[in-house]
């Protein structure tokens, strides 16, 4: 395959499956020269503020989920969140990420609230959202409170296997629906799915960069399944790291502007798998900036690592292991070079 030309559904899925070891350096080789590119070697640096682990969902794989025997409940309140972000303004983060499960306690009215107050004490910072499927009018809602940014993972495009991941009323439509909308009101898009969950093919994931490709979106988010106390797919293995790292440089040369985060999921199942990650192609991690005791009971995963760090050790530790892999830290905005709409641009 030609990196730098339209690869072919063939093409594709040879490098998806491939086990060759020459094939996948050149692989990465390509990735790493194409982020440099675009991005030079900076890695952006957001600050993850995981706010609350109620969820009304039951997705089978997801430590979470509304069903889950072991999930102990928290939720954090507008101070401690403005809290949390205050501690990541002062080590120097100009992006926040509010992330948590669908829960219907936090309200449109009290997700405003909390971006009013972010965006009040921080006009400059960026702020982003991942909180899961919402109507189009409630997205609206959001972006004029101060919101910038919005992570929805579409978890697989391939509609037999989200089917075979979810419970019958979660559709895969309406998740694509919801990622289009976010895009067309203006905000930077993440989407994103797992590598290795069960019942995956070499066809899902092709359909996954398909998919991807057509929603052109700001961030893709991919990281390995690894299987969660107390769901239907505890006993299943993990995903491959290899397999995970492909389908980075793969997205990559085939969305060059798009940022590509170096997940936690991988450092969790390989302890350089951040490092492996960010030489395939990758170019943004998140440090935690939860107070420390709710980072364990936010276990989408078993084994989850970095819960019991301070945010300063998290920020030190993840700043030396890029300079040591050959990049920079980057503590700005660091917006994708995907385009956005004017509306976006004058917030």
């Amino acid at each position: 395959m030609s990196f730098f030309n339209a690869p072919t559904d063939d093409e594709l899925l040879h490098y998806i499956t491939t086990g060759d070891p020459q094939e996948m350096e050149e692989l990465f080789a390509a990735a790493r020269a194409v982020r440099e590119e675009y991005y030079g070697l900076d890695v952006y640096f957001r600050g993850l503020i995981e706010f609350t682990n109620y969820c009304k969902n039951d997705c089978f794989y997801c430590g979470i989920r509304r069903s889950s025997p072991c999930a102990q409940r928290y939720r954090l309140d507008p101070r401690q969140i403005l809290e949390c972000c205050r501690i990541g303004d002062r080590l120097g983060f100009r992006t926040f990420v509010l992330q948590g499960g669908e829960d219907p306690w936090f309200t449109d009215d009290r997700i405003c609230l909390i971006l009013s107050l972010i965006r009040r004490e921080f006009p400059r910072h960026a702020i982003t959202l991942s909180i899961g499927e919402r109507s189009r009018e409630s997205y609206e809602k959001f972006f004029h409170a101060g919101a910038n940014r919005y992570l929805l993972r579409h978890e697989t495009a391939d509609e037999t296997h989200y089917s075979a991941m979810h419970p019958p009323e979660m559709k895969l439509s309406e998740r694509k629906e919801c990622l289009y909308t976010l895009r067309d009101i203006g905000f930077q898009t993440g989407a994103g799915f797992m590598v290795g969950t069960p019942f995956q093919s070499p066809e899902s994931l092709l359909a996954d960069l398909r998919f991807l490709q057509d929603l052109e979106p700001h961030m893709v988010g991919i990281g390995p399944f690894i299987p969660a106390e107390g769901t239907p797919f505890a006993g299943c293995p993990t995903g491959s790291v290899d397999l995970t790292l492909r389908m980075v440089a793969l997205t990559r040369l085939l969305l060059p502007r798009t940022l590509l985060p170096a997940t936690t999921a991988l450092g969790t199942l390989s302890g350089d798998g951040r490092e492996q990650a960010l030489m395939a192609g990758a170019n943004v991690v998140m440090p935690n900036l939860s107070p420390q005791n709710v980072r364990k009971l936010y276990s989408l995963y078993d084994n989850k690592i970095c819960t019991g760090d301070e945010a300063a050790e998290c920020v030190r530790c993840m700043s030396l292991r890029v300079r040591a892999t050959g990049f920079v830290p980057s503590m700005s905005r660091g917006d994708s070079k995907v385009p956005v709409t004017a509306e976006l641009l004058a917030v």
